[in-house]
């Protein structure tokens, strides 16, 4: 197929679902990354298509909802997480989940769970399990937020101090060089901060592309967290941090070995 042909065939995909993935364009199309990622670079330098980690979208979708371009970025390493908190939730737990693009694939991965006993603040996580089998969900009043539909107010964390769970999952903005846990609002770091203190268990979930990075607020030090789940191995400075301050780190794969040696 013609590069221009492909162009266009490009182009009517990303409008049609306004956002998409290299890798399934790829797939789409049966060439390689890097084909697709030649074919998309005339589009995006004429302003067609605007790059995010990971994929592409429409221009015209970049300030309606910067919530929906989060759960585009790095969605196969988030789910390849969102995988791994699935195996460690057992059905019947009682958790606390917040409402990060990570922690939407965690509610995405936990559908097939029974029993289980959530609080959230995020309307969509209610949504993907209140359906479950026999799942409890609990959702968070206050004031929402209008690019996620979080309620991220002061009542908001009076309600979840209500609650005594066996886990606590929180995303974050960024780890910063010194292995602090980062947030870019305020409230989200006061909401990680308040689920934590209510859980016996304190999970914190952050992709590759969130290490080496700042952000406005620092939610937590490594030192809060029990597990840290993420998709890679961090770098040596980072994993000599972690050590320091007892932090567990599991990837996909590492994961996997320790489900099997049980």
């Amino acid at each position: 197929m013609f590069s221009a042909q492909r162009q266009a065939q490009i182009l009517r995909i990303v409008r049609a679902s306004q956002t998409c993935t290299i890798s399934r364009l790829a797939e789409t199309f049966r060439v390689s990354d890097e084909t697709i990622r030649r074919n998309i670079g005339p589009l995006i330098a004429d302003g067609l298509l605007v790059k995010v980690h990971g994929g592409v979208m429409v221009p015209d979708y970049l300030d309606d909802a910067p919530y929906q371009r989060r759960i585009l970025e790095n969605r196969e390493a988030k789910q390849a997480i969102a995988a791994c908190v699935a195996q460690l939730v057992r059905d019947g737990d009682a958790l606390m989940l917040e409402g990060g693009s990570t922690c939407m694939h965690i509610a995405e991965a936990l559908r097939s769970h029974a029993r289980l006993t959530v609080v959230t603040n995020a309307i969509e996580v209610a949504r993907i399990l209140a359906p479950g089998s026999d799942n409890q969900v609990f959702m968070a009043g206050g004031q929402l937020r209008s690019d996620d539909a979080c309620a991220v107010d002061e009542s908001a964390l009076a309600f979840v101090r209500q609650f005594h769970v066996q886990f606590a999952i929180a995303s974050v903005t960024a780890v910063d060089a010194q292995g602090r846990f980062m947030d870019s609002l305020p409230a989200d770091a006061a909401f990680s901060q308040a689920i934590f203190a209510q859980a016996e268990r304190r999970i914190v979930v952050a992709d590759h592309s969130k290490f080496g990075h700042s952000a406005l607020i620092h939610a937590f030090g490594p030192e809060t967290p029990h597990l840290l789940i993420t998709d890679e191995e961090p770098a040596p400075a980072f994993a000599q941090v972690f050590a320091a301050k007892g932090l567990e780190v599991r990837l996909p794969a590492t994961f996997e070995k320790k489900q099997n040696a049980y």
